[in-house]
Order: C-alpha cells, then structure tokens, then sequence
C-alpha cells in the first residue's frame, strides 16, 4: 500500500495526462479519475444502461460504446443533465479511486483528478500538485487537441476552478507553459521529494512503539 498519496490535478489543457505519464514512467502508480470515468460506463454496465435509458441509444457509437463527445454537448448545453449525471457517476468513480487508491503498491501514489478543487478531493490526499498554464494557452491547447470549438472550450473552463482558485490549494505547482525537458525536470525533481516525504511516514509508521 502507498504510504503516500499525491492529488494531481489542473484545467482543460494544462497537460495533466503528460504529466502523470512521466511520473509512471519512474515507477509511480496513477490512479486516473478519467480512466475510471471511462470504465464505468464501457458497454453492458449498469450507468451506461442508465445513461441511455435518460438520454437515447443515439450517444451509443456503433460498437456500444458511449459517444463522451456527444455527451458533453447534452450536459454543458443543460444543467439538469449535468447534475443528473454526475449524482450517478460520481459515487461510482469515487469509489473506484479509494479502492485502487488503498490497492496502490508503490511507496507514493498520484491521484489524477480533474475535478480535485471543484468537488474537494484535495481534501482526501496527503499533498496537492497543481499543473499549471495561462489560460489562453489551455484555451488553444484544447482547441487544437480536441477539435473542439472556442466556444465549447469557454464553456468547460467556466465550469472548472478558477486558475487562482487552483494554486490556492496548490502545495507544489509545475509549470508546463515550456517545453518538454523544462517538464521533465520539475517532475523528477518533486519525484525525489515525494520519495523522500513518503520514507518519512513510513519510518514513522515503522517506529517502535507506534
């Protein structure tokens, strides 16, 4: 079990996924929230029948898969939709995150939330990372990665936390408006940290007499 856990999180566009990429690739488990979001509506499951049922087979592709994109356009276009889907997704992705949470074998873990500050996740971890960049650059990231349109771009960073109201929370921030290695560089150096901050608990935990 990890005796450390890491909330990352950031908005639209900030490179979350690049970032939890790099600390796996040095060893670290990553617990992803949008991962779980996907496998708890893959074909057959019971909020997928539940999601059809409210919505139409017509968010369903031709494999019976769940067409995210289509989705998306409901629930920002209609705020009841939004709630209603997230009253019966949440508890389901929540639970899901502390079970791999607890199952998480290296000696710190990352957390990757989207929505950490919006919902209060940060409260349930050990350290808050925050990826951050301008919002314009977010802006045109999202637009070019997604092919999405500026206005549906607005809309979602509407939605999320603030910029501020992210580093507010933040105990480390890595700053991915450079390139790459600039990237890297941050993640390695707060890779070396966390260690460090996760031996700590362990020898603690590891006292005798505790």
């Amino acid at each position: 079990m990890s005796q450390f856990v890491v909330g990352l999180s950031g908005g639209i566009g900030s490179g979350k996924t690049t970032v939890s990429n790099m600390f796996a690739k040095l060893g670290v488990q990553i617990i992803d929230a949008d991962v779980i979001a996907r496998q708890v509506v893959e074909p057959d499951s019971l909020a997928l029948g539940a999601i059809t049922d409210k919505f139409g087979s017509q968010l369903l592709d031709q494999d019976g898969n769940l067409d995210r994109r289509k989705l998306r356009d409901i629930v920002f276009s209609q705020p009841e939709a939004k709630n209603w889907l997230n009253a019966l997704l949440h508890p389901l992705i929540q639970q899901q995150m502390q079970q791999q949470t607890r199952q998480a074998k290296s000696i710190y873990c990352i957390l990757s939330v989207p929505l950490l500050v919006e919902n209060q996740s940060y409260k349930n971890v050990d350290t808050v990372l925050i990826v951050d960049v301008p919002e314009n650059l977010q802006r045109s990231r999202s637009i070019s990665r997604d092919a999405a349109s500026e206005t549906q771009i607005n809309a979602i960073m509407a939605s999320q936390a603030t910029r501020q109201q992210r580093l507010e929370v933040a105990d480390d921030v890595i700053d991915n408006s450079g390139d790459e290695e600039a990237l890297l560089a941050q993640v390695y150096q707060l890779h070396q940290r966390y260690m460090r901050m996760a031996g700590a608990v362990l020898e603690q935990k590891n006292k005798p007499g505790d």
